[in-house]
């Protein structure tokens, strides 16, 4: 077995740490969890992940759960990739913002949304992510006329944000603003993103195929 085992299903988050691995570079091992035959609830899962959610990874015996939190480690603890900024570097703020900015008011807003949920004037002060107009506009002023979020390089923040982007404007739970399309396009062109891609279509090809 590798030291790092990654947990997912190709319809899933899964995909934003697929992109993340391939572009560290590392050998992982794949571990495909089926909702319909109840892997994500199994005993040993919930050992790893007592939300039942995916993705998830484990290496060198280290758990690690939600997205954001895996990316900021792999980026860490492979910094040979380059996708982070030095640990003391000042760019580190910035990239901790806006990284964690998707794991936060990005995730919220859009899962309001999809709720149909549409917060009052009142609930917005209340509410980590204010508005999806607040979000929107907080994410267009960061990518605007810039190639990175932080500094003149792509790191683990990129990819995160590009990713939620993408999986927004594919699904309509985000504006397509030029900005954004621009921005992800980018970064989307990366050969590790389009490797995570070919190997997630092909999983889900290969699941439809077995469910038939």
């Amino acid at each position: 077995m590798s030291d790092l085992v990654f947990y997912t299903n190709p319809m899933s988050r899964g995909r934003i740490i697929r992109w993340m691995l391939e572009e560290v570079g590392q050998p992982y091992e794949t571990q495909i969890l089926s909702w319909e035959s109840g892997d994500t609830k199994s005993a040993d899962y919930l050992a790893i992940n007592p939300m039942g959610k995916v993705p998830a990874i484990v290496h060198d015996g280290v758990i690690v759960t939600e997205c954001a939190a895996i990316c900021a480690y792999l980026a860490d603890v492979f910094p040979e990739a380059g996708l982070a900024p030095p640990a003391h570097s000042p760019l580190r703020g910035p990239y901790y913002r806006w990284l964690f900015f998707g794991a936060g008011p990005i995730e919220q807003a859009v899962s309001a949304k999809a709720m149909s949920f549409e917060p009052t004037t009142e609930q917005r002060t209340s509410l980590g992510f204010g508005s999806m107009a607040d979000v929107l506009g907080a994410i267009e002023g960061a990518v605007k006329d810039r190639a990175y979020l932080v500094g003149d390089s792509f790191t683990a923040a990129d990819l995160y944000l590009a990713a939620h982007l993408s999986w927004g404007m594919n699904f309509d739970t985000i504006e397509k603003r030029p900005a954004f399309e621009t921005y992800v396009g980018r970064h989307l062109a990366r050969p590790a993103a389009q490797r995570a891609d070919e190997i997630d279509n092909a999983l889900m090809v290969e699941a439809q195929a077995t469910s038939a």
